[in-house]
């Protein structure tokens, strides 16, 4: 995406804020809308790396290698790019160039997941639509992780998909490792997480079913390693779903990421325990954002659950006293209200 269309989107979100995200601000000294959205991030956020490469001018997404331990995939943006796709280590060096035979459109994400023969798989997403959505179909480019990082040229399988509900701009492509499963974050005001078929037709157009909402104007999205988490971004923060039973689970929270010009990609580590976040711009830098324990494995607790597990005998005894002695409270308060009611509907019939 262009930085005007940028300052756009910065100055509308001052009068409609994230879904569950705080909205953001201007911090003291910035420069208005034009300023870079984000904040510090969490504790111990930290630029991993630097792109190195001057090709990689607009980093729009960035992926894991499942074949080189430290290697990370990315590509650019729409514009005068070659379909080119690289493979960079953890120092930001160019190790590979993948050039796919094919037109680029808009690439805006990537993901590296096993494919429908088990080796891995990278997949790139043309899903971007700076029109507004007057595309009718949008295309992901699927070919093998190539097991050598050598410059190489590669016809990619394209995958077609069309929206159920009409064309829409989109920047944010996940697939779910468990089961292979493609989803798709459009990027509007009420933006919507959309779910390709179970099975994907190789030939056919394939029909992405809106399945949830999502937060304003999300700019890439990411599973972790083990399925159970994802994560979707914007250009100032990032919200963290649990997915263990499923997709589009439950929101667990937010958070700010790095300040940054134009913060375009997400993806979680091998490990699970840290996202790492990219943005747009020569030489740019990725951060490396630790996560919060919850947000790494295992499953979604209430504060109730947590509560009644970390509480003594004695003192779950006394809660549940607490809420039976409540009852009667609850009880008159609303009988209270059923009479209030009544007697305006009463009132209202003699009127």
């Amino acid at each position: 995406m262009r930085r005007p269309l940028v300052c756009a989107v910065a100055a509308l979100s001052v009068f409609l804020p994230a879904p569950a995200l705080a909205e953001p601000e201007v911090p003291d000294g910035g420069t208005g809308f034009d300023y870079p959205r984000g904040g510090e991030g969490p504790e111990g956020s930290e630029i991993a790396f630097t792109f190195q490469d001057e090709r990689i001018s607009e980093s729009s997404g960035i992926a894991p290698s499942l074949r080189h331990e430290g290697v990370w995939w990315t590509h650019n943006d729409s514009g005068d790019h070659p379909t080119d796709v690289f493979a960079v280590d953890e120092e930001g060096n160019t190790l590979a160039t993948v050039r796919l035979l094919l037109e680029l459109r808009d690439w805006e994400a990537i993901a590296v997941v096993p494919g429908p023969d088990g080796e891995p798989a990278i997949h790139v997403a043309d899903i971007g639509d700076n029109f507004g959505g007057s595309w009718t179909e949008v295309r992901v480019y699927r070919f093998t992780e190539p097991e050598a990082l050598a410059d190489t040229t590669i016809e990619p399988t394209v995958l077609t998909f069309a929206y159920a509900d009409g064309g829409r701009d989109a920047e944010s492509m996940m697939i779910d490792p468990r089961d292979g499963r493609l989803y798709v974050v459009s990027k509007e005001f009420a933006g919507g997480l959309y779910a390709a078929p179970e099975e994907i037709d190789p030939v056919g157009v394939n029909t992405l079913e809106r399945i949830d909402s999502a937060p304003l104007f999300a700019t890439d999205a990411a599973f972790g390693p083990d399925g159970t988490r994802y994560a979707i971004r914007t250009y100032w923060g990032v919200t963290i779903y649990d997915s263990t039973d499923g997709v589009p689970g439950t929101s667990m929270g937010a958070f700010d990421l790095p300040e940054s010009d134009q913060g375009e990609s997400i993806a979680f580590t091998l490990d699970g325990t840290a996202l790492m976040a990219g943005t747009e711009g020569l030489f740019a830098p990725v951060w490396r954002v630790p996560l919060e324990d919850r947000y790494r494995t295992g499953t979604v607790e209430t504060e109730e659950e947590a509560r009644e597990e970390s509480a003594s005998p004695s003192e779950a005894a006394e809660d549940a006293e607490e809420r039976g002695s409540a009852v009667p409270f609850i009880a008159a308060g609303a009988l209270v209200a059923v009479l209030l009611i009544g007697g305006i509907v009463l009132l209202a019939r003699r009127g």
